[in-house]
């Protein structure tokens, strides 16, 4: 006979080891359901009164009021208002893993505010015995979330039953270790936070040398430069499809020599210029396209996810990924900053075809019209951009470890799957 598995997280705080198992609890012990509102139509959104939207409630586990929309509401409307404690869920998706998300208030609202009609609200009974700040974390472990996943319905998009939701079963502490876990998380949370603010200082600093290093349109000389260089004179006007700037590669490799970390597609190429990841299968086809060191890769995919890369090893790239050889007037580096570029990314999408899946054009992009100046400057130029790389890809990693350790915590304070 199988012995049942008790309701005791793996990690827990001292004061709390003697206080037994959680408590399983069904969600309609927890709560009410609740509506968004009802009978809007598309006229009455963009003024009146602040809703939240269907992307806050998948995006973060608590509301911020400042990202809300606007809705017009009339005085005579029957319109359920959010409050403090409110846990809102998302009750459609495309795949059964994003059904059932889940967004607390954690502050009363100062002002009427009302949800959107594609989410519904779980209100609790008692806020005293559901704290919000738990509340957040409780519906986004993995205890819910492989419970939520197990009742999503549906085949090309997915639904939650909220017969089936209420009927869910969850393991609740007592309000003491709710707010000692909840303080642990969200003290995490306020970390990663703040580094999230430091990576995106960086990003924008990077984004204002990237606008002062290169000249802008109908400039030439940029705004900013280094004091070496300021009698130079004017930087040369070239097309990116000159042989002296850059070169498109079209050499072939056999598939059956490459392996899983030197094919390169538009699936394993990250966006906002974070480099490559290790494919998860190689091409179909017997050849590909060729590229060798100091190569610089585009995806031509939906260009605006800035997906590029100089290479550091020799491979072959999938028919998404363009492949570019510096020529004899402009040293690699200095065209890897060119592609990536805000002015050369806002050109391809200008002439991108397709909607959903917007694609690059390669003879349009050959026509870009760049300027350059003596290699000197291009190294220093790219020198200069390339620390500050090193520093951005730096505190990416230092929020991907605070990220794995709070999820290493959050398996950890909440007991196991019940069998």
């Amino acid at each position: 006979m199988n012995k049942k598995k008790k309701l005791i997280p793996e990690l827990r705080f001292p004061e709390f080891v003697e206080d037994g198992e959680w408590e399983e609890k069904a969600i309609s012990q927890l709560g009410k359901t609740v509506n968004g509102l009802t009978g809007k139509k598309a006229e009455d959104f963009g003024t009146g009164k602040p809703y939240v939207q269907y992307k806050q409630v998948f995006d973060r586990s608590f509301i911020d009021f400042s990202e809300c929309g606007k809705v017009s509401i009339d005085d005579n409307e029957n319109q359920n208002e959010l409050q403090k404690g409110d846990i809102l869920f998302t009750t459609s998706s495309e795949t059964a893993n994003e059904v059932g998300f889940a967004s607390v208030l954690i502050e009363q609202p100062n002002e009427p505010i009302y949800l959107n009609s594609f989410c519904f609200i779980l209100r609790p009974f008692n806020l005293d015995e559901l704290k919000p700040n738990f509340s957040r974390y409780l519906f986004h472990s993995s205890i819910y979330r492989k419970s939520v996943n197990a009742i999503a319905q549906g085949a090309i998009r997915y639904n939650l039953s909220k017969g089936a939701f209420l009927d869910l079963k969850l393991p609740v502490p007592k309000p003491q270790e709710q707010q000692k876990i909840a303080s642990c998380l969200s003290s995490l949370d306020e970390l990663i936070a703040a580094h999230n603010e430091k990576l995106e200082a960086l990003k924008e600093h990077k984004k204002g040398l990237m606008q002062n290093l290169f000249p802008q349109k109908g400039e030439k000389v940029p705004k900013l430069r280094f004091p070496e260089f300021e009698k130079d004179g004017e930087w040369v006007e070239k097309k990116l499809g000159d042989e002296e700037v850059s070169v498109f590669v079209n050499d072939k490799i056999d598939s059956e020599k490459l392996t899983l970390d030197n094919y390169i597609s538009t699936d394993n190429m990250l966006p906002d210029y974070s480099g490559v990841k290790k494919a998860t299968k190689l091409p179909t086809t017997y050849r590909v396209t060729k590229f060798i060191e100091d190569d610089v890769l585009m995806s031509n995919i939906r260009p605006y996810l800035k997906k590029v890369w100089k290479s550091d090893r020799q491979g072959g790239v999938s028919n998404d990924v363009l492949v570019f050889r510096s020529g004899s007037k402009v040293i690699s580096q200095f065209l890897e900053f060119v592609l990536k570029n805000d002015a050369f990314i806002n050109y391809v999408m200008q002439s991108a075809k397709g909607v959903k899946m917007p694609r690059g054009d390669k003879d349009t992009m050959l026509k870009y019209s760049i300027r350059i100046p003596n290699p000197k400057e291009q190294q220093k130029i790219a020198s200069c951009l390339s620390a500050l790389d090193e520093l951005i890809k730096a505190q990416t990693d230092k929020i991907e470890q605070l990220q794995q350790h709070k999820k290493g915590l959050m398996q950890r304070l909440f007991p196991k799957m019940i069998k």
